[in-house]
């Protein structure tokens, strides 16, 4: 049964969200992807919000472009904790999704992370479930370990070839 679900507005939206999928598997967390458009589908995305806690889904990834109203709808029908992830548009660059996301109104909280940042919001969701499940706890801790690890494996290789020999490898 899935803990996330991750939803987006349209199949372009796929792409960026599906680096939260990538995360959530890695850590052997379930999760579903829905597509399902707050504008197009609005009978058929308030439901999902109202049925996701029954369905078992504890925490909610939302990814919308342009007016990105996905998250803010969803949030307004569940009280589980919504994730907005503004993805990149043509037009504006997914600033126009960012301002829509993280406006939302006092009462109706959607957290939100960067533009395309799927995967910081599949890594906030984990955070929320870790609360309550230590092997989530232990894997975030061992997850932020190894990005130590390589930052340093990094920092000692610079120290030991120079700027110029290290971009050189790096090419």
């Amino acid at each position: 049964m899935p803990r996330v679900g991750i939803i987006m507005g349209s199949d372009s939206d796929l792409a960026i969200m599906k680096d939260a999928g990538d995360i959530l598997k890695d850590f052997a967390i379930e999760y579903e992807y829905t597509i399902c458009s707050a504008h197009r589908l609005p009978a058929e995305t308030a439901a999902y919000a109202k049925e996701a806690r029954d369905r078992g889904i504890e925490v909610i990834i939302a990814g919308a472009g342009g007016a990105a109203h996905l998250p803010g709808v969803i949030a307004s029908y569940t009280l589980l904790p919504v994730i907005g992830v503004p993805v990149k548009t043509s037009s504006l660059s997914g600033v126009d999704s960012l301002y829509s996301i993280v406006q939302m109104p006092r009462g109706i909280p959607v957290a939100t992370v960067a533009i395309n940042g799927s995967a910081n919001a599949a890594l906030l969701a984990l955070q929320i479930l870790a609360l309550h499940d230590e092997s989530i706890w232990q894997h975030l801790q061992e997850y932020r370990n190894k990005m130590a690890r390589e930052v340093r494996e990094k920092d000692q290789k610079l120290q030991d070839l120079g700027a110029d020999a290290y971009l050189n490898i790096k090419k």
